[in-house]
C-alpha cells in the first residue's frame, strides 16, 4: 500500500503549484485567484528510494518498480466552508477519502500574489482550516449520535464501541480540539476511521517559503514548526516555486540545479519521508533477475499480511518468508552471499517485517 494525501489550504498558498511539481504534470491549473481548482486533481507519484537502485544493480534486475503514493489537490477552503461557503461542502467530502492531510501554509510575502484574507499569518491560516474541519465534524456527529445511541442499546458490541469513540470525539470537538485529540489506540484505529471525521486525519504541514529560504526556512515556517510540535504533527519546508522548476528539468540536470540553489534533494523527498513517518509506513523489497520492487506496509505488519500486499493468495497460503535485511543483502552482494554469511533467515507467521527487508514468500497453493 501507499497512501492518499489530500493537499489542502487557503486559496493562493501554492497548493496547485506544489501538486504540479509533485506529480510532474500541469494537470492542476495554478492561477492567482481563489477556486482556480474546481475539481480535485489526483496524481500518483513514484516514491524515490535509492535502495531500489542498489538492489537492482546487485541482482541484475531488468526492471525497477518503486512503490507509489497518491496526492489529491483539493480546492482552496475558506472561512465558512463547513457551511458551504466557497466550494466548501464538495471539497470537505474529498478530504474524507484521504488517509492524511498535507496542509500547505503560506510562509512567504509577495505583493503580486494576493492572500484571501489580506495578510500573511500562518497560525491564523492553520486555525481557519482546522476550525472548518472541526465544525464539519461536529455537525456530522451531532446529526448521527442519536441513531448511534439507539443501535448501541441493541447490544451490538461494535455499535457500543463506535458510540464510545463518537462520544469521545464529540467531547474534544466541543472543547475546540480536533477529533484526533481523542487518544485512539491502535486497536481502535479502524473503527475510529469509520466515523469519517475530517479532523481525525493526521496532518503534515507543508511550509511554502520563498526561494531563498528553501533550505533552512524562515521566521514564518519556524512558527509553523513550533505549532506542529505542540500538536504532535509534522512540518516540512519547501519552495513550491523551486519544486515546479525542478519538475520540468531532465533528470540529468536536476542535480546541478539543486546544487545551484543550495539544496541536497528535492522537497518532494522530504514530503514523502514526512508522510511515511506520519502514517507509520515502512518499505520492504522483492528482488530478482526480472525486477526489483518496493512495497509499502504499516509499521508493525507481520509477514503473512505483508505477503498479502503482493497477492491475497500469498497471505492465505503463507508458509514462511525468506528474509535478508537490506544492509546484509548489500554487504554480502546478494542472496547467495547472505546465505553463506548466515544472514539468510526463515521467518514464520509472527515475524514483524522491518523497513528494508528483502523478502521472498513461500506459500501453499
Amino acid at each position: 500500500m501507499g497512501f492518499k494525501c489530500g493537499i489542502v489550504g487557503l486559496p493562493n498558498v501554492g497548493k496547485s503549484t506544489l501538486f504540479n511539481a509533485l506529480t510532474q504534470t500541469a494537470a492542476a491549473q495554478a492561477a492567482n485567484y481563489p477556486f482556480c481548482t474546481i475539481e480535485p486533481n489526483v496524481g500518483d507519484v513514484a516514491v524515490p528510494d535509492p535502495r531500489l537502485v542498489t538492489l537492482s544493480e546487485i541482482a541484475g534486475s531488468k526492471e525497477i518498480i518503486p512503490t507509489r503514493l497518491t496526492f489529491v489537490d483539493i480546492a482552496g477552503l475558506v472561512r465558512g466552508a463547513s457551511k458551504g461557503e466557497g466550494l466548501g461542502n464538495q471539497f470537505l467530502a474529498n478530504i474524507r477519502e484521504c488517509d492524511a492531510i498535507a496542509h500547505v501554509v503560506r510562509c512567504f510575502e509577495d505583493g503580486d500574489v494576493t492572500h484571501v484574507e489580506g495578510r500573511i499569518d500562518p497560525l491564523s491560516d492553520i486555525a481557519t482550516i482546522e476550525t472548518e474541519l472541526m465544525l464539519a465534524d461536529l455537525e456530522s456527529l451531532e446529526r448521527r449520535i442519536v441513531a448511534m445511541e439507539k443501535k448501541a442499546k441493541g447490544g451490538d458490541k461494535e455499535a457500543k464501541d463506535l458510540l464510545a469513540l463518537a462520544q469521545r470525539s464529540l467531547a474534544e470537538l466541543r472543547e475546540g480540539r480536533p477529533a484526533r485529540a481523542a487518544g485512539v489506540s491502535r486497536e481502535e484505529h479502524d473503527l475510529f476511521q469509520s466515523l469519517g471525521l475530517l479532523s481525525s486525519k493526521p496532518v503534515l504541514y507543508v511550509c511554502n517559503v520563498e526561494e531563498a529560504s528553501a533550505d533552512a526556512g524562515n521566521a514564518f515556517s519556524s512558527v509553523v514548526k513550533g505549532q506542529a510540535e505542540k500538536e504532535g504533527a509534522v512540518a516540512v519546508v519547501v519552495s513550491a516555486k523551486i519544486e515546479s522548476e525542478i519538475a520540468v528539468l531532465p533528470q540529468a540536470e536536476q542535480t546541478d540545479y539543486l546544487e545551484a540553489v543550495g539544496l541536497a534533494e528535492p522537497g518532494l523527498n522530504r514530503v514523502i519521508r514526512a508522510g511515511y513517518d506520519l502514517l507509520h509506513l515502512v518499505t520492504f523489497f522483492t528482488v530478482g533477475p526480472k525486477e526489483a520492487r518496493a512495497w509499502t506496509i504499516e509499521k508493525g505488519t507481520k509477514a503473512p499480511q505483508a505477503a498479502g500486499v503482493i497477492h491475497t493468495d500469498f497471505e492465505k497460503g503463507f508458509i514462511r518468508s525468506e528474509t535478508i535485511a537490506y544492509d546484509d543483502y548489500v554487504a554480502c552482494r546478494g542472496e547467495a552471499g547472505a546465505r553463506e554469511a548466515g544472514k539468510f533467515r526463515l521467518e514464520g507467521k509472527d515475524y514483524v517485517v522491518a523497513d528494508g527487508d528483502v523478502l521472498h514468500f513461500r506459500f501453499a497453493n
